[in-house]
């Protein structure tokens, strides 16, 4: 018998819902009925989103949570399991950047941005998988891509990899656990004015520059890649599974 929420509303996790696309996202689930929980790495700094979910009427679980550390994925997952009764969505936004020259990027960057990126990625998406399949419930996994996975882009060699390997491993999950009515996704935005993107947006020749590049001439808001999310995860989407939603004001058209 498949678990339930004590609600009746579907469950999502949203991991590195704090600010940005993540919180976005946890707020346009909330509002289409929704209950969610959120992550950060502290859980103190989800203060703020989730005050915003409670607002519109859905019931919300913070958890810290380190992508790093499989224990930390595991304890994170199950509380978020346990307190919201069952689990129908996970959104895997959480992850790092980096901005350097390849010659001068160290191991330990290296590691970082990987292990954050594809190693938390897999094993969040490895951790749904099992509850999902075990429990017999139908389900999505949105993994949290980007244009630097498909097209290159000098200084983000790391970064663009780890988005890369994001997006193949959308598609392998999806052939695998199809059989078992999981749907696995991928969104992929371009530039997103959101605030950790405000001091390299700042600069006016360096933002003409990159708009230059988009057709559609202006960055993407947070809410339009939440609203990819959305759609993914809507019942208008069952028969899409393995896809990246490139959502990207045409930068990679050319």
């Amino acid at each position: 018998m498949q678990e339930q929420n004590p609600t009746g509303k579907r469950a999502a996790f949203v991991t590195g819902a704090s600010y940005g696309i993540g919180a976005a996202t946890a707020l346009a689930l909330a509002r289409d009925g929704f209950d969610v929980a959120v992550s950060a790495t502290r859980v103190e700094n989800l203060s703020d989103v989730v005050a915003k979910l409670e607002a519109v009427g859905a019931r919300v679980v913070p958890v810290a949570l380190n992508l790093r550390s499989l224990p930390s994925m595991e304890q994170a997952t199950n509380a978020v399991i346990k307190a919201l009764g069952c689990l129908d969505v996970l959104v895997n936004n959480a992850g790092i950047p980096l901005r350097k020259p390849a010659l001068e990027v160290t191991p330990e960057q290296w590691d970082a941005v990987i292990q954050t990126n594809v190693t938390g990625t897999f094993f969040m998406s490895q951790k749904m998988g099992r509850y999902l399949i075990g429990s017999g419930r139908p389900g999505c996994i949105i993994n949290m891509a980007s244009t630097h996975g498909v097209v290159g882009l000098a200084e983000r060699s790391v970064y663009g990899i780890s988005k890369a390997a994001i997006i193949h491993m959308t598609k392998m999950l999806a052939i695998e656990w199809a059989e078992h009515g999981v749907r696995v996704n991928a969104v992929a935005p371009g530039t997103v004015e959101t605030p950790s993107r405000a001091a390299s947006l700042a600069d006016p020749k360096t933002r003409e520059v990159m708009l230059n590049r988009v057709p559609l001439h202006r960055f993407a808001t947070a809410e339009e890649v939440a609203g990819a999310v959305r759609y993914l995860v809507s019942p208008e989407a069952a028969y899409v599974t393995g896809q990246t939603l490139l959502v990207d004001g045409g930068l990679t058209a050319y």
